[in-house]
């Protein structure tokens, strides 16, 4: 009989804990050593080296999450991203990513990579094809997102991990606003994913923390370079992810349900103009990422009527706050243009559907009637000013 693989809940709580054989006690202990012995020892373990025994015990829960081998963890979620990408590509290499990407993503490669001499095209749209079209002689990695930030498109995952194998390229993902929970891109053929740990994994807004998951080979590459870097994440928010993972599995679907009604919620809503939301009949590639997805995530994004003002809207949010991270319990909303992709110019914003009105709400655990009522008491102020002035 085939031993079947534990639910995701039970991955959350008990993958890669460690053992309290002194006391027996009931959750991992932590060990805060920033030195070990190197003399008659298995493994010499060093900090900068993602190899104390809560990395390691952290790892093994991350790897499980998403389907993989292996997995690091990083001090931040941009320190696994640029670590990840550089451990692939060199000084005459090409890469190819996806038009729509996290504004640190973009930046990191539009400001830095000419320094390394390395050579990057976006896609001009989400379809295969245009991945495809830019693939030069030189292209060594393929980079996507999906949903990606802040709009919410979402990109197909099998099609392009083939035309990455069909190339012989690596193909990476950031699987940040999806989390392990709804989506799993290993098993689409997905060589390695990215998480900005900060957001679902953490899901506390208390912990700033990346991880890289992947093959035994390809995390062995990255930790050659990751080791040089020193990006590597203290052992006591190594312990404190723990803790919030073995949660994340009832969080994560508490948020992608109030995301769902909340997105209807604004459809129906006369003051809302669009909503983006890869759970709403409604959105462009809803039938993919429902191909794809075990759910439609905590994250969507709206723009109000013309004539309403988006900045006096969040300023009248009274339960909802106005805040720049996102994937934690409670429910919070930004605008894009002023946070996440202040960096890039306002043409790129523009080329890559970010308007100035967006506002990305992240959706938490709070009963969703008094979201509403938030909502509803907001848009009145605003509506009420509109009149006024």
């Amino acid at each position: 009989m085939t031993k079947k693989s534990p639910g995701i809940n039970t991955i959350c709580t008990h993958t890669g804990e460690l053992e309290d054989k002194q006391f027996k006690g009931a959750i991992s202990p932590l060990y805060m050593s920033t030195s070990y012995a190197f003399e008659d020892v298995d493994v010499k373990r060093y900090p900068r080296y993602f190899n104390t025994p809560n990395q390691v015990a952290l790892a093994k829960k991350m790897a499980a999450l998403e389907h993989g081998e292996a997995a690091l963890i990083f001090g931040s979620g941009m320190a696994a991203v640029s670590t990840c990408l550089l451990a692939f590509l060199h000084s005459g290499d090409h890469v190819v990513l996806q038009n729509t990407l996290y504004g640190g993503t973009s930046n990191l490669v539009v400001e830095e990579f000419a320094k390394f001499g390395i050579e990057y095209s976006f896609t001009n749209n989400l379809k295969p094809e245009s991945f495809e079209a830019e693939i030069k002689k030189n292209t060594k990695v393929i980079y996507i997102e999906t949903p990606s930030n802040p709009l919410l498109t979402i990109t197909d995952i099998k099609a392009v991990a083939d035309i990455a194998m069909k190339h012989g390229l690596v193909s990476m993902i950031d699987n940040t606003f999806a989390s392990p929970l709804n989506q799993n891109p290993i098993d689409f053929g997905i060589d390695i994913v990215i998480h900005s740990a900060t957001k679902y994994m953490g899901g506390h807004s208390d912990i700033l923390a990346g991880t890289v998951i992947s093959s035994e080979e390809y995390i062995d590459k990255v930790f050659q370079l990751a080791k040089n870097f020193g990006g590597s994440l203290s052992d006591y928010t190594v312990w404190l992810l723990e803790r919030s993972i073995k949660t994340m599995g009832i969080r994560v679907k508490a948020q992608n349900k109030n995301a769902k009604k909340i997105a209807r919620f604004l459809e129906r809503h006369a003051d809302i103009e669009k909503v983006y939301y890869p759970g709403l009949k409604s959105h462009p590639d809803h039938q993919l990422a429902k191909s794809q997805m075990h759910g439609f995530g905590g994250m969507l994004s709206f723009e109000l009527k013309e004539g309403l003002d988006a900045g006096l809207f969040q300023k009248k949010l009274n339960l909802i706050k106005s805040s720049m991270s996102l994937a934690g319990i409670e429910s919070t909303i930004l605008s894009p243009t002023l946070t996440s992709h202040a960096l890039l110019t306002p043409e790129e914003r523009e080329n890559q559907g970010i308007r100035d009105g967006l506002m990305r709400f992240s959706l938490g655990i709070e009963e969703k009637e008094d979201l509403i009522a938030d909502i509803e008491q907001a848009l009145a102020e605003v509506r009420g000013n509109e009149v006024r002035s």
